[in-house]
């Protein structure tokens, strides 16, 4: 009898085990809720999280305040800052341009804005700056490195591909931008404007968790390209699936926006190099592969997240910045790794 009892107890241990794992994994919604509620916590979420699969919402919930002087509750469609995931759209409006034969990727950047008279403007290309291989770092300075050969990240390379922008289309970039949302019915994304903030909530910066709101924003017109834009959760998780399902761009266009180039690290998507095409980040999560990107600024945060092979997008943006660097996208890189390695993934 003893070898069937311990065959037994073995079998029952496995299925418990296995029933444990399956509840874990369709419980990413508790787990999420436990870490934003926790009261040990370094820190406050504040901010609002959708994740969707196949265009439906699987998880949507806004947490805090809209301004910490009022302690209005934040709603699912407030506003924020996206800060660096403009830059995506920035990316979108020079393929556009690509596509239409007015821009050459590969062509120096001098041959669209003749009034640079750098030297460097004959040498740096326009992938370059779609990829932050430029080694420009200040107009008025000698580049940092060859262009091509490595990797900085910087606002100055989309600066100048909206002015790119601007040039090959006569047009503004904030015009380009808004006819680009009116045409994908994304009704609550526009390009920021001090006079017209619809519902964009107040930034705050975090210190010590005292949050203290941004009076002034440092976007402007010069730095809309890589900066400006302000958009909905729900927006953002729309303009994943149209970008992603081939609705913006041609299959061409796409694989060059999305297909590695050059090789970055960052700490969110790990301590090692990952891929990194046109303002996008190429990686993988124990063999899962996704695109994403952060933006940070003005007393705000975001993190947008889209996994191809499942069709999810996580979402997370907040109307806070920790003034301490290691609390940059706390709990953003968390929230992703619960989605990552819940029952909405496929694992490859």
């Amino acid at each position: 009898m003893k070898p069937v009892i311990r065959i037994f107890c073995v079998t029952a241990f496995l299925f418990s085990a296995s029933v444990s794992y399956a509840q874990s994994k369709d419980d990413y919604a508790r787990r999420i809720d436990s870490l934003i509620q926790s009261p040990t916590s370094p820190r406050p979420f504040n901010g609002v999280l959708l994740i969707t699969q196949n265009g439906k919402i699987k998880y949507s919930k806004a947490y805090g305040f809209e301004d910490s002087r009022t302690k209005v509750p934040l709603k699912i469609d407030d506003q924020f800052e996206i800060m660096s995931n403009t830059k995506q759209i920035t990316s979108v409006l020079v393929l556009k341009q690509f596509e239409k034969g007015k821009v050459d990727l590969q062509a120096p950047i001098k041959k669209y804005l003749p009034s640079l008279t750098q030297p460097w403007a004959d040498s740096v290309t326009v992938h370059q700056l779609l990829n932050h291989t430029h080694g420009i770092v200040d107009l008025e300075k000698p580049l940092l490195f060859k262009p091509g050969t490595e990797f900085k990240y910087g606002n100055l390379s989309n600066i100048l591909l909206g002015k790119i922008v601007e040039k090959t289309s006569g047009k503004s970039y904030i015009r380009q931008a808004t006819d680009l949302f009116k045409e994908l019915h994304l009704k609550n994304t526009f390009c920021y404007s001090k006079d017209n903030r619809r519902n964009l909530v107040s930034g705050h910066m975090n210190k010590d968790n005292n949050f203290t709101p941004v009076e002034n924003s440092f976007i402007t017109n010069e730095n809309m390209p890589a900066d400006g834009v302000i958009t909905t959760a729900e927006d953002m998780a729309a303009w994943n699936s149209l970008l992603h399902k081939g609705k913006i761009l041609s299959s061409k266009s796409y694989k060059l926006m999305t297909t590695p180039s050059t090789l970055s690290q960052h700490d969110v998507f790990g301590k090692e190099k990952s891929g990194y095409g046109y303002n996008m980040r190429i990686v993988k999560y124990n063999g899962i592969p996704y695109l994403g990107h952060t933006g940070l600024g003005d007393g705000f945060a975001s993190l947008n997240v889209y996994v191809p092979g499942s069709d999810v997008s996580i979402i997370v943006m907040e109307n806070q910045m920790s003034e301490d660097s290691n609390l940059y996208y706390y709990q953003e890189a968390l929230i992703r790794d619960i989605v990552l390695e819940s029952s909405l993934i496929k694992n490859k």
